[in-house]
């Protein structure tokens, strides 16, 4: 869907390239996570992406056209969520849908997605009274309403309950399973980790390591069984090597004989990864 080849990116008051050099590819239907520390460059990249951002050197391909030369229609195949919403908020949630579906030729049943993300009943309502998580929901509908068969989600769940979360996550797996494809940034790394097919780190402007998040964890992790038994009304908790982990005499011997109370394996998370690879908190985002 899109190729990236040595991208490399300078603000014009800049001495130092803010992106310097990054390639990768986003295969159709293919949910991409873009991930790395404020000020890593994510939001520089997505911009260019979307061709907000020109002056840019190496090659963007979208569909195998250089996306330097698409006209205006580029926007008809897209869809867009800032992390920080803006509507209208003297507008009506309704009137603010209405006004962005003029821009387009192909329109979504505004109605079902509006349902779906829990808003069909506040469609009359002032922008301006919605709470920041009803202007976050109302922001992907916006993304959502000309049938856009790629997608750029920034934060989309950040500032959301975990129910209303779980919506936009199922509703961008159905997304994927009609054929769209997903550019994704968060810091949320339990959503890239339920959500991204593939996943890029990337610090001071280079991606600095890229694979599935499965293969991250194999490559990252300590690979261990833990357990918990009550012996003696304590709860007790083993860890053991995965390796050989059915020959282990001591484990197997605890599953036998003892009250068993959680089994886990224990890969490493994606957070620790994200930490272990840029060297940076998730807490240092902004």
């Amino acid at each position: 869907m899109f190729s990236v080849t040595d991208l490399r990116f300078t603000y014009p008051k800049n001495q130092e390239e803010t992106i310097k050099g990054l390639s990768f590819s986003i295969a159709k239907g293919e949910i991409f996570g873009f991930l790395g520390p404020s000020g890593a460059g994510k939001s520089t990249t997505q911009k260019i992406l979307i061709k907000l951002l020109k002056d840019y050197q190496g090659l963007i391909t979208y569909n195998g056209e250089n996306i330097a030369e698409l006209d205006h229609s580029f926007f008809e195949n897209i869809g867009v969520s800032f992390e920080m919403p803006i509507h209208f908020s003297k507008m009506t949630a309704m009137e603010n849908i209405e006004f962005f579906l003029k821009l387009y030729k192909k329109k979504n049943d505004v109605e079902s997605l509006m349902k779906q993300v829990g808003l069909w009943e506040d469609r009359d309502k002032m922008v301006g009274e919605y709470s920041k998580g009803m202007k976050i929901r109302l922001n992907f509908v916006r993304a959502m309403i000309n049938l856009p068969e790629m997608l750029f989600l920034d934060e989309p769940t950040n500032g959301l309950d975990p129910s209303n979360a779980m919506i936009l996550k199922d509703m961008i797996r159905a997304f994927k399973k009609a054929g769209g494809t997903v550019f994704l940034t968060s810091h949320i790394m339990s959503d890239v980790d339920q959500l991204c097919d593939r996943v890029a780190f990337i610090l001071d402007g280079k991606i600095i390591e890229m694979d599935s998040p499965r293969n991250l964890k194999l490559k990252y992790g300590k690979r261990i069984m833990k357990l918990e038994y009550k012996e003696n009304n304590h709860t007790v908790t083993k860890e053991f090597p995965m390796e050989n982990i059915g020959s282990n005499e001591e484990f197997l011997e605890l599953l036998k004989t003892k009250d068993i109370e959680t089994l886990h394996s224990g890969e490493t998370t994606l957070e620790e990864i994200f930490i272990k690879v840029t060297g940076v908190g998730l807490n240092s985002h902004e």
